[in-house]
């Protein structure tokens, strides 16, 4: 993050612009929405900014900027529009230890102007640190659609009843009454017109005042295999209202940042032959903040319900008497057959599948090898690198083909997703120069031929020794 976006306080304090043109009429139709006082500095200023100085908008010089005018400024635009005066301008803000923005000129100012969504006094600011102003537009454009005018308003109203609602308990009790406020009680009231708030926001602090505190909760949120896009829209919600999230190790940063910034982030992640948090402690970590009324979510990554311990989680909640509720994510094995332009299932060739992990409590993980190693199987296998070996003697061993179709799906649906073609006669040796991350093995099945297009998508090809991938 190069540019930090910060809410300046400009009530009564000096802003000074030196330009008459185009481009300071874009700054000052924004600036002139602060309570700043504004001085412009031109010599032949556009008649929009002459009209604005006989209503007392702002204050015209008519002359060029110099020495001294800065004094006791807190920000400076230059807009000339013309390098070597806006070059001066920046000069003598610098001089006079004023931060200045130099329109058009990214790298030499200390700040830029975000592009705003004004729901006074909500104001929503975006950034594209100056790269993509279409971009910045659009998002505004998204905004503006979707915020509704009474949005301010409301705010407005209750700024002046804050100390009213301190009657209610810090934390989630006052989240939840503004919430209800903000989405529920108070656009209703305000499509009645603005007189009736008052009476619908202290009705609605007497029903919470009334209201017993919320019991303590487990949501069991899928993370999904990573790319955030494919979370569902309950996840990200209960995200966004958790006051303690539990999460596993591989659970990314930018599903992590979903959570509200006042959450207890909590990391009880586990490795694969390597350091873990014990299940107890995981367990003991629920019961104790439920006891404190926190809403929890319980991150997992992929599907909650798949190779996750849900069961025993589940079973500690029961034995406390404490609620819970499961939201399901996209397994794995979903993203990693859908990176490779495959189905799990086909007519004709295999109408089931398994999903299977490669290895246990006590170590790797022994199944039906005889069944799965006949023709036109498919198995999508959890923790399989380590077991790669294991399992390629287990399946050879009971008669599977050696030319069996093996794929390896590392970072399925991420960023630096990559996919490693093999088959089933050299697939151990093909995972050592694996890339790191979690990897599913999807046995019996191939990329499609169309990997170009998949590459096109963000997808990551590693070719066997054996088999070359187009």
């Amino acid at each position: 993050m190069r540019h930090f976006p910060i809410f300046l306080a400009l009530r009564d304090t000096r802003v000074v612009l030196s330009g008459g043109g185009d481009a300071a009429l874009a700054k000052l139709r924004l600036l002139m929405k602060t309570e700043a006082a504004l001085h412009v500095f031109s010599s032949l200023p556009a008649p929009e900014i002459e009209g604005w100085a006989a209503e007392g908008r702002l204050t015209l010089h008519r002359r060029p900027l110099s020495d001294g005018d800065l004094d006791g400024a807190a920000l400076a635009y230059a807009a000339d529009e013309d390098a070597e005066t806006d070059a001066r301008t920046a000069t003598l803000a610098r001089a006079a230890g004023v931060l200045v923005n130099i329109v058009d000129n990214l790298d030499d100012s200390a700040f830029i102007t975000p592009a705003i969504v004004d729901r006074d006094p909500v104001t929503v600011a975006i950034g594209t640190e100056g790269t993509a102003p279409v971009l910045a537009r659009a998002i505004k454009a998204h905004l503006e659609e979707h915020l509704p005018t009474a949005t301010g308003p409301l705010a407005r109203i209750a700024s002046g009843f804050r100390k009213m609602a301190e009657a209610l308990p810090h934390g989630r009790a006052r989240r939840d009454f503004w919430r209800d406020w903000f989405f529920a009680a108070g656009p209703r009231a305000y499509a009645q017109g603005e007189d009736a708030t008052q009476e619908a926001l202290n009705d609605l602090l007497d029903a919470h005042l009334d209201r017993p505190a919320r019991a303590g909760f487990v949501s069991f949120v899928g993370s999904g295999p990573g790319d955030p896009d494919l979370l569902t829209l309950k996840a990200r919600r209960l995200l966004d209202e958790a006051d303690v999230v539990l999460y596993d190790r591989l659970a990314p940063q930018p599903i992590l940042e979903l959570a509200r910034r006042e959450a207890t982030m909590i990391e009880v992640g586990k490795t694969g032959f390597g350091p873990s948090t014990p299940q107890e402690t995981i367990n003991a970590l629920l019961v104790e903040h439920a006891a404190t009324g926190a809403q929890i979510v319980r991150l997992k990554g992929g599907d909650p319900t798949l190779f996750a311990r849900l069961d025993e989680e589940i079973d500690t909640l029961a034995a406390h008497g404490i609620g819970y509720e499961i939201v399901p994510g996209i397994t794995a094995a979903s993203a990693a057959v859908a990176a490779i332009g495959q189905s799990l299932t086909k007519r004709g060739r295999n109408a089931s599948v398994r999903l299977m992990t490669a290895h246990d409590t006590e170590g790797f993980a022994d199944h039906d090898w005889r069944t799965l190693a006949a023709p036109d199987q498919v198995a999508a296998i959890y923790m399989g690198k380590r077991a790669a070996r294991f399992l390629q003697g287990r399946l050879l061993m009971h008669g599977a083909a050696a030319d069996t179709p093996v794929t390896v799906v590392v970072n399925a649906s991420r960023g630096d997703q990559a996919v490693i073609a093999s088959a089933l006669a050299t697939l151990s040796a093909d995972l050592d120069d694996c890339p790191d991350g979690p990897a599913l093995i999807l046995y019996g099945l191939a990329p499609r031929d169309a990997l170009p297009t998949l590459q096109s998508s963000g997808l990551t090809a590693v070719p066997s020794r054996q088999q070359e991938v187009s």
